[in-house]
């Protein structure tokens, strides 16, 4: 990822993995490009009280978490409104950039409704779901999460 050593958590969000009926892909994808990071993954159901939980306690522990899942227009796609509610500073650029990234490959990422920003100095950012999608958002954003995660550990040293 660019940085290494960092500890990272992964939060899947969805009903089928949480139950067992579905496996967890894009959970695994993630893992795999975040090598050589401590990574901790955590799956919820799709219930906004439980993903904001999650987030919060990961945040405490983490320098980045990303979610993935449950950033459409389905009916229990609600992962952008819980952790909007738990945000402290919201990073509307960071989800520009995964939008314009995304929408260079298929006119469908203009269907995600991700979320990224602060919880104390934890960087929260939301992908989409599928495999494809939640590992082309953190490709997007593996230019400028060194700098970002650099800035919220308090080192604001200019090079």
């Amino acid at each position: 990822m660019g940085v290494t050593g960092r500890a990272v958590t992964v939060i899947t969000v969805s009903d089928g993995v949480f139950s067992g009926v579905r496996v967890d892909r894009s959970g695994d994808e993630l893992e795999k490009m975040l090598a050589g990071n401590r990574v901790t993954r955590v799956v919820v159901p799709d219930e906004a009280d439980q993903i904001a939980f999650a987030i919060v306690e990961a945040a405490r522990v983490s320098d980045l978490v990303l979610t993935t899942g449950g950033t459409g227009f389905g009916p229990r796609d609600v992962t952008p409104e819980a952790t909007a509610s738990i945000l402290e500073r919201e990073a509307p650029g960071l989800v520009h950039l995964m939008m314009a990234a995304g929408l260079a490959h298929t006119p469908m990422a203009a269907l995600s409704r991700p979320r990224a920003g602060t919880v104390g100095s934890c960087l929260v950012v939301n992908l989409a779901g599928s495999p494809k999608g939640a590992t082309e958002g953190l490709e997007a954003l593996l230019e400028v999460l060194p700098h970002a995660l650099q800035l919220l550990g308090g080192d604001t040293s200019h090079h």
